[in-house]
């Protein structure tokens, strides 16, 4: 996550397109890492708001 807040990435954010991609590409990877090591029901207990906006994070995801 902190790769998104530092000012100098791989790819810089400059750079049309691959700039903004990699930083998508880190979050969806910390993302998904951090629920498979949690487990989903840690993350279904302690995650606030509705079960709804947790299935859409899980497909935008591609956790099935």
């Amino acid at each position: 996550m902190l790769y998104n807040l530092q000012p100098i990435n791989l790819i810089p954010d400059f750079i049309p397109v691959l700039g903004l991609a990699d930083n998508a590409i880190v979050l969806i990877w910390a993302l998904r890492s951090t629920i498979r090591i949690a487990g989903r029901a840690a993350v279904d207990e302690h995650r606030p708001g509705s079960s709804g906006g947790l299935a859409v994070l899980y497909r935008a995801i591609r956790l099935s």
